[in-house]
């Protein structure tokens, strides 16, 4: 159905920070009805559990984060200001830990995601992680479904030359010592140039 296999739930089953990384390049199907939505991951931010400071996961488990101990390659979807953030569920066994989907570049569907989401610039479409959920009709009732099925988001891979950029997380308070927000160099969907 697709060109390039669905991404299994091993794929997720990883270090966070690793699979962050393997995600850029890879294709983004939201299915809407008979409507395909299509997008290159281009931007990701890890998220890991209890000891990372700016991750859902820090207070324990609640009932808005209980997706981040759940088995990897499901949704894990919660709201900042108004705006929807769409993760994946990524740790290794017995671990908690999410990668943000912050920015796709949109290769198919764009008339419809032009729909939700209008904007006078294509670049402007979906470049942040609030952006991309609006384009794409994601919201809270795609929490906890898998990416690694055939379902409503799925995650394809797909093969692409190109480099990878980093930095610290954008717009945490308190953040971890690491560059843990991965991006496409030089892709214009970017939400931020570094």
């Amino acid at each position: 159905m697709f060109p390039g296999s669905i991404l299994s739930e091993d794929f997720f089953e990883r270090d966070p920070e690793i699979v962050a990384k393997e995600l850029l390049g890879k294709k983004l199907i939201r299915k809407l009805d008979k409507t395909f939505l299509e997008g290159i991951i281009v931007e990701t931010e890890v998220y890991y559990g209890l000891d990372d400071p700016a991750s859902r996961a820090y207070h324990g488990k609640k009932d808005y984060n209980i997706m981040m101990w759940k088995e990897p390659g499901i949704v894990f979807i919660y709201n900042v200001h108004k705006y929807w953030m769409f993760n994946i569920v990524a740790h290794k066994p017995s671990q908690i830990g999410a990668v943000l989907i912050r920015a796709l570049e949109p290769t198919k569907g764009i008339e419809f995601m032009l729909v939700h989401r209008p904007v006078k610039k294509e670049i402007d479409l979906t470049n942040g992680p609030g952006k991309l959920t609006i384009a794409l009709k994601i919201d809270k009732s795609l929490n906890g479904i898998p990416v690694t099925s055939e379902s409503q988001i799925m995650i394809i891979d797909n093969k692409m030359e190109f480099k990878i950029g980093s930095s610290y997380r954008i717009g945490v308070k308190k953040d971890l010592q690491r560059k843990l927000r991965f991006y496409i160099k030089g892709n214009k969907f970017v939400s931020r140039k570094e």
